[in-house]
Formats: structure tokens, C-alpha cells, sequence
């Protein structure tokens, strides 16, 4: 960018943007120029701009349309609305939908040249706040808890990409957190009072997902009694978040990256297309690239989605965290319940600290819970922890110490095994029967099977 300014001429006359392209060169700025408005918009995304020159009669877009679009995406940019015809009406118009200034066609160069600089110093200036209070955002996203160095490089990657439209691909084992870490992204962006719609793609038969995602038509199939929107449309000029995006169907997937190209769809059984300004986010636990070489996933789409990607650690990997998260937990769960003085004992947190945590964040969650909710007294002890986090529990599903035999068969006490295996993997996935059979690579129906021999209470969550 040039030391005195970038600026992008947005004008349908040839001659107007070469003179002013030629204009402002001499003048020491970076100069850039597009016939129509969505050709300016494409510049303004891929560039860097101090200022959009701005004619209010462009061919496929009304330039105070535009403006409101170009304010609204990025308020610190300066806008200079030119015309040809000038009147108050306009002028007010303009300065209402944030343009910086108004000029008329012809214009004197030095006044012109005037506005330009004092836009210019005025945009930078404003994007240096803008970049400040993104810096200063960077220490204040409460709900995303951890002094680690890993999660210091998720918070600092958090604050880069908030204010950008890029689609951003958060990855981690399950109990991680990629729900919140995609709703902190949200909040810290510009998009912050628009909607936030998540989207669980795991839970959803194909049908159902493609309606739910793009709506549809009265008539489409035979429960459509009436037009619907999606969920894209529901979250136009917001953010949409794709939860486990690996489940997506092939050919669901082939109409997300059709959204995500062209930024429109059509509803099902509809013959209109719908364009949406809406941010894609999206998460998954499975090994994308893995199933892009075995033909489960689209490999175009999984280049879309992953312009940058957040990995988020396992909570065996920082445990220097759990004692700031045990904290933040007990205070959440305390003004829940209306508690109020609660605190670990030390030999509690040191249990806590020893536990390798297969179920991540989320497995202590639901442990401070349990300690709060079972509380007698202000001082939480190690009885009140879950028993399995005394069996220093490992990443692999059924690392168990093998009990003594108390007078009890060795079918009992595979049974008491297997019984251990299956409630931490439904720990892990968050009491997903559907999720937990996927990962013990099994039937559903098989999984259903064992919950019931075992008596496992599924409505219990693991409290």
C-alpha cells in the first residue's frame, strides 16, 4: 500500500476512472479502478483500500446501495460519493448511508484532491482504533479460558480472523469447545448483532438437512403445506456454523460449495435463486483430509472451508489450564445453583491435574457440575469427583485397571468393563448415542443393545 493512501475508483465511464486513476497516481496514492459495483466489491474483499471513490449511477448496482454494503462490511473504509447531478436530497441521502463526502460532476482537481486527503487521514485513523480495540479484544474473551501457549495461539488467531469474512475450519477432539470457540469468532466480528445459527449436520437425514438448510416451496414434498426459509437465509448477513461438517452428505455437499462460490441458492422444489451474505464457520473432530483421499469428502469444498483453520488442543495437552478452568466452571455452576463460597480442596484440584480428561473440556464441566450440585459444605473434596478421574483415565477408550475379583465371575467383570467403556465414550461425545457407535465402529442398533443389557440411565448426561 502506498504511504499516502490506496484508493479504488468505482465508475462506469472509462475516461472518468483513467483521469482519476491518472490523477491520483501523480499525486503519490495506489490507484485502482472497476467498472461495476460487483466488480468493486470483489476489489474491496481481495484489497486493501483507504478510500472508494464511489459514482452513484453504476450499470448493475444504485451506488447508495452499494455505499450502505461497503459501510456495513467495513465502517472504517472512506466512501466519496461522485454524481453527475447533484441535489440536497442526494447529498442528504449520502451523508445519512455514511458517505464521507459528495462531489459533483465536473470538479475542480485541488478541491477534489482536498476531500481526498482529509477522507484518507480520517479512514486511517480509523482503522488504526479499529485495529487497537481488536488488540485489546484479544484480552477480553471471557468465555475462552486458558494461560497456556496453545491457547494464547488460539486466542491470538481468534482476534486475526473476527473482523475478516474469511470461512475458518476449527478442528479438535470432541469436548474441545469448537461450538464456542465459532461463537467467540462471531461476537468479536463485525457481524456481532446479526444472528449466529448453528447447524448440527450429524443429527439430520439428508431430506431434512438440504430443507432445514435452504428451505422450501409449498408443494416441494408432501409435508411442504407452506413456503419456509432456511437457515441460510436466516442467517443472512450473520454467521452460519456448521457443526461436525464431516457428516454432510456427498451431495449436500456439492450444494454447500455452490454457497459458498457463488454466495446464493435455491430453495427445494424453487426455481429463484437467493443470494445471502452470510459467513461460513465450520467444525469437525474427523480427519478431513483423510476422508477427501477415501471419497467422503469433496476435495474442492474442503478447500473452500479451510482458508484457516483453528485447532483447537486436547485438554491433556494443557494441563496447565485445568485449575483457571475448574474456576471458571465452579463460579458458572455456583451462580446457577445460587451457591456461593465453594472452592476445590487442594487434593481435589490435584486429582483434577492428574487426569488425562478423554472427554476434554466438556468431561470437566460436567464434574465441577456434579461437585457443585452434590456440595454439602463450602469445601469441595475428592469425594465428590467422579470416580473414573481416580483411574487416571487415558485417550484410548477402555484403558480401565483391571478390579480384583471379589468373589464376582470374569463375565462380571467384563461386563463391569464394558459397562466403563461405553459411559466414557458417551462422555466423550457428549451423550451422543449416534456419535459414540460411529466411533466404536459399530451399529447403532448394537450400541442401543449393550446401553440396555447394562442398565446404562442415558437420561442421567452423565451427571
Amino acid at each position: 500500500m502506498s504511504a499516502k493512501g490506496s484508493i479504488l475508483v468505482i465508475d462506469d465511464e472509462t475516461e472518468i476512472r483513467e483521469s482519476l486513476e491518472q490523477l491520483l497516481e501523480l499525486e503519490g496514492y495506489k490507484a485502482d479502478s472497476a467498472a461495476t459495483g460487483d466488480e468493486g466489491l470483489r476489489r474491496i474483499e481481495n484489497g486493501l483500500f483507504d478510500l472508494v471513490l464511489l459514482d452513484i449511477n453504476l450499470p448493475d448496482r444504485n451506488g447508495l446501495d452499494l455505499l450502505q454494503h461497503i459501510k456495513r462490511e467495513s465502517p472504517e473504509l472512506g466512501v466519496i460519493m461522485i454524481t453527475a447531478y447533484a441535489s440536497t436530497q442526494m447529498a442528504f441521502q449520502a451523508s445519512k448511508q455514511g458517505a464521507d463526502s459528495y462531489i459533483t460532476k465536473p470538479w475542480d482537481n485541488d478541491k477534489l484532491l482536498l476531500e481526498i486527503r482529509n477522507t484518507v487521514d480520517k479512514s486511517r485513523l480509523q482503522a488504526e482504533n479499529l485495529q487497537l480495540r481488536r488488540a485489546l479484544k484479544r484480552y477480553d474473551l471471557p468465555n475462552v479460558v486458558g494461560k497456556s501457549e496453545k491457547m494464547q495461539k488460539v486466542m491470538d488467531l481468534i482476534t486475526q480472523v473476527a473482523a475478516s469474512r474469511a470461512t475458518v475450519l476449527i478442528t479438535g477432539e470432541s469436548g474441545t469447545g469448537k461450538e464456542l470457540i465459532a461463537k467467540t469468532i462471531h461476537a468479536t466480528s463485525p457481524r456481532a448483532d446479526r444472528a449466529f445459527v448453528p447447524v448440527n449436520t450429524g443429527s439430520m437425514p439428508v431430506d431434512l438437512l438440504e430443507s432445514t438448510l435452504f428451505g422450501h416451496v409449498k408443494g416441494a414434498f408432501t409435508s411442504a403445506i407452506a413456503t419456509k426459509r432456511g437457515l441460510f437465509e436466516v442467517a443472512n448477513q450473520g454467521t452460519i456454523f456448521f457443526d461436525e461438517i464431516g457428516t454432510v452428505g456427498v451431495e449436500t455437499q456439492t450444494k454447500l460449495l455452490r454457497v459458498i462460490q457463488e454466495r446464493e441458492f435455491m430453495r427445494l422444489g424453487g426455481t429463484e435463486n437467493i443470494k445471502v451474505d452470510v459467513r461460513i464457520l465450520a467444525a469437525t473432530n474427523a480427519d478431513l483430509r483423510k476422508m477427501v483421499v477415501d471419497g467422503r469428502f469433496r476435495e474442492d469444498l474442503f478447500y473452500r472451508l479451510n482458508v484457516i483453520t483453528i485447532e483447537l488442543p486436547p485438554l491433556r495437552e494443557r494441563k496447565e489450564d485445568v485449575p483457571q478452568l475448574a474456576e471458571h466452571f465452579l463460579r458458572k455452576f455456583s451462580a446457577e445453583n445460587g451457591r456461593t463460597g465453594l472452592q476445590f480442596t487442594p487434593e481435589a484440584l490435584k486429582v483434577m491435574m492428574d487426569y488425562a480428561w478423554p472427554g476434554n473440556v466438556r468431561e470437566l464441566e460436567n464434574a465441577v457440575e456434579r461437585a457443585v450440585v452434590l456440595a454439602s459444605g463450602a469445601s469441595l473434596g475428592t469425594e465428590l469427583l467422579p470416580k473414573q478421574l481416580f483411574h487416571n483415565g487415558t485417550k484410548e477408550a477402555g484403558m480401565f485397571p483391571v478390579e480384583s475379583f471379589d468373589g464376582r465371575s470374569l463375565f462380571e467383570i467384563m461386563e463391569s468393563c464394558e459397562r466403563r467403556i461405553i459411559l466414557d465414550m458417551l462422555t466423550r461425545t457428549n451423550w451422543s448415542q449416534t456419535e459414540a457407535a460411529d466411533r466404536f465402529k459399530i451399529p447403532l442398533s448394537t450400541l442401543n443393545q449393550k446401553i440396555k443389557r447394562l442398565q446404562i440411565d442415558v437420561k442421567r448426561r452423565g451427571a
